[in-house]
């Protein structure tokens, strides 16, 4: 689900602002540029002020005659009716007026009007005379050069197409440039990590809110894992290799010795398997740290499983099965891997056998706790001490106690703390008095 910190929802916010800022400055646009557009140029303007003064200086001179001949010198520089006319609108030149010079008064507009973009024809403009405008003025239709709004058509396709580009361009580069500041840091985070297995995503952008953020989070966790499983790996192998030395130590005592030859062979076999059984406790170990998904989690008898795992110990260790009490009730039952949950059971069984008195006791019990399963494995040995007990699940592990008389290489509770950690549950011990108290953690199956 997406959360109310979203980048979805900043972008569409944001979006939507850009919209409507876009809207309502291109229709502002449109409008005060438009208007502007359809005013008369200055040029224009001065031009007609002109003609209008040229007029008046005919009239005031000759008179009709005068404004006659000036109106036939006009007709041959600029197309359209030409008119002076006096307040009453009576024609200064003489000739009476036509019915569509009439019309063109009637429509006349002054200097400092709006144009129309609707005109069939050219307007007519008034322009009074400029010294004694109560004698008359000009009236003419507009030269078409003059004609304003002209080049609106390209102005109005920039403003409807150029201007949604222009921000969507701008809007585009900032949302690349906010995107690309915290993907270049990540990169980099990324590719320090493979110099530096310490290296995070610093907290600027580890704690943000967004969908950044939670990539941050989970590039921090997995470099936490990774570097936990390099050191896991770097420690498995530091160990091992001092482990080996010691059969291998042996090995090379026995060669030099004088056993016989089956008394060698018997020797070397055992170290051999002693040897085995390190390494593939080892990779193990190590691959556990590799693992992952559900590990195909099904639901698991605890009784049929006991059952299994007590009949292989007894065959082990030449045990009686009844050594292996269980009081679990037949319908208790986890989520899990069944192979990863039976190597568990073995391994915590095959430690409690390998530290329990010779008519020891190894039981399994449990109860439901909400929707998991407590379960405990108790042996009857000397236990652990006190400030020890978490030590026991470390690998390579052993105590130098009562328990430490033994063989194994410390491997068997680190394995089974890891799987079932694996299996997303918890695993402790404590001490029984006497023995060794194992407690697993399990999700119920229902």
């Amino acid at each position: 689900m997406l959360g109310r910190h979203s980048l979805l929802w900043r972008l569409a916010l944001l979006l939507m602002v850009t919209a409507v800022c876009t809207v309502t400055l291109s229709d502002w646009l449109n409008r005060t540029l438009s208007s502007r557009a359809l005013l008369l140029s200055d040029e224009a303007k001065s031009a007609l002020r002109g003609y209008a003064a040229d007029a008046e200086q005919a009239w005031l001179e000759n008179g009709a005659a005068g404004v006659e001949h000036w109106i036939a010198a006009m007709g041959d520089r600029e197309p359209g009716n030409i008119m002076v006319v006096s307040q009453d609108d009576q024609s200064l030149s003489g000739i009476p007026l036509t019915e569509s010079e009439r019309a063109g008064l009637r429509f006349q507009r002054g200097l400092e009007w709006r144009m129309s973009f609707r005109y069939r024809s050219m307007p007519y403009i008034g322009v009074p005379f400029p010294k004694s405008p109560e004698q008359g003025s000009l009236v003419m239709q507009l030269p078409p050069r003059y004609m304003p709004g002209q080049d609106w058509p390209l102005w109005k396709s920039l403003l409807m197409v150029g201007l949604p580009a222009l921000v969507a361009l701008i809007l585009g580069l900032l949302l690349f440039w906010r995107v690309r500041v915290p993907l270049r840091e990540l990169q980099h985070q990324v590719l320090q990590f493979k110099d530096d297995p310490q290296a995070r995503v610093q907290p600027s952008l580890s704690h943000r809110r967004d969908e950044f953020g939670d990539v941050a989070r989970s590039v921090n966790h997995m470099a936490e894992q990774v570097s936990a499983m390099l050191a896991t790996q770097r420690q498995l192998l530091n160990d091992m290799s001092h482990e080996l030395r010691t059969p291998l130590s042996r090995l090379a005592v026995a060669l030099e010795s004088d056993l016989d030859e089956a008394g060698l062979r018997q020797r070397v076999a055992r170290e051999l398997v002693q040897m085995r059984t390190l390494v593939n406790d080892t990779l193990t170990l190590g691959w556990q740290d590799t693992e992952s998904g559900d590990g195909g989690q099904e639901p698991i008898s605890l009784l049929a499983l006991w059952d299994v795992v007590s009949d292989n110990a007894a065959f082990e260790s030449g045990w009686l099965q009844s050594r292996f009490p269980c009081d679990l009730p037949a319908d208790a039952q986890v989520r899990g891997n069944l192979n990863a949950l039976a190597q568990v059971l073995e391994n915590l069984v095959r430690n409690a056998v390998r530290y329990s008195p010779a008519e020891g006791r190894i039981s399994l019990s449990g109860t439901r706790e909400g929707d998991w399963w407590h379960l405990w494995v108790t042996d009857q040995g000397p236990g652990v001490p006190a400030n020890r007990l978490e030590d026991i699940f470390a690998p390579f592990v052993r105590l130098d106690s009562a328990r430490a008389g033994n063989s194994g290489f410390g491997l068997g509770l680190s394995i089974a703390f890891r799987s079932v950690q694996w299996l997303g549950g918890q695993l402790w011990a404590e001490n029984a008095d006497p023995g060794l108290r194992v407690h697993l953690r399990l999700p119920a199956a229902v």
